[in-house]
């Protein structure tokens, strides 16, 4: 008999409301495989409260809370605060957010739990735009990349900024432990998971989450286009403890860039000066990367 890398429990129910290839319903599996039922799970008006609540329903097989988009960072410091006054041990306090909850309108909030120091996991699925509400572009979407209102046509290139890097600004709060994870590659998703579990702190996860109507790419290659995305060093995986850098998944060679943006519609537009100033992007922050693991 095959023995299975990762825990066997499924703490996501089958039948939720999520679209075909979502990542982020994938990336949820692998963290509560990781975390366990012992998990308060956080989560603002975002994809995945449709996926999770349609009413009087819930997908989760743990606690959870809807809070407001501008609040998980506070929701989560709430819910360690009752928890341990409760005497309640043993429980796991997670905010699951997308990117515009992230990186845009729940910034401040996400600071402010950092720098109290609150025992908590804060994850964010990064599907680059506000998907929930129609495709439009957040700090998170990438330079480039087309969204309802970063369009493409005459005049029009789509998004005109660089994506904002939610983890360096993360890491100048010197959280325990902080770390990148691919739902493509599950088993280093629940080994940091796990591992972030049993440490005490303020902790904080970058996912990876393809979105197949918002990126424009077949429902079914969302596990091929997350492999493509890290094999190319576009989103690399690592995780910082304490201030080190340790790269988890170096695969020799980096892979075109060019392979996984012909891949989406969203990047259609671009031609070979586009894709070749990306490419010198991604080998300039891979080895960027490459010397900060080096340094620590």
């Amino acid at each position: 008999m095959a023995k299975l890398t990762i825990p066997a429990p499924e703490l996501l129910r089958s039948g939720h409301s999520a679209c075909p290839g979502c990542a982020p319903a994938l990336a949820m599996r692998l963290m509560l495989k990781g975390l366990g039922p012992r998990t308060i799970v956080s989560i603002p008006a975002c994809c995945w409260t449709v996926i999770d609540t349609p009413y009087p329903t819930t997908a989760l097989g743990v606690a959870m809370l809807d809070n407001p988009i501008e609040s998980t960072g506070a929701s989560i410091s709430g819910l360690r605060a009752a928890a341990d006054a409760l005497g309640i041990e043993g429980v796991t306090v997670l905010g699951f957010a997308g990117d515009g909850g992230t990186a845009d309108i729940g910034l401040q909030a996400l600071s402010g739990m950092l720098e109290r120091r609150t025992n908590a996991i804060y994850a964010m699925y990064d599907n680059e735009a506000y998907m929930n509400t129609g495709v439009q572009r957040s700090g998170a979407t990438p330079e480039g990349a087309w969204t309802t209102t970063t369009p493409v046509g005459s005049g029009a290139r789509g998004k005109a900024e660089p994506k904002k890097d939610v983890m360096a600004i993360v890491l100048a709060h010197h959280p325990v432990y902080a770390a990148t994870v691919n739902p493509s590659f599950p088993e280093d998703f629940v080994r940091k998971v796990e591992k972030a579990r049993d440490l005490s702190g303020p902790r904080f996860f970058h996912i990876f989450a393809p979105c197949p109507p918002g990126w424009r790419f077949p429902s079914d290659q969302s596990v091929e286009i997350g492999k493509q995305a890290t094999d190319c060093g576009l989103f690399p995986l690592y995780e910082v403890e304490n201030g080190h850098y340790h790269i988890t998944r170096k695969g020799g060679a980096l892979k075109p860039v060019r392979d996984y943006l012909t891949a989406q519609g969203r990047f259609s537009h671009l031609g070979p000066a586009d894709v070749d100033r990306i490419q010198a992007q991604v080998t300039g922050e891979w080895s960027r990367l490459l010397r900060l693991e080096s340094e620590t």
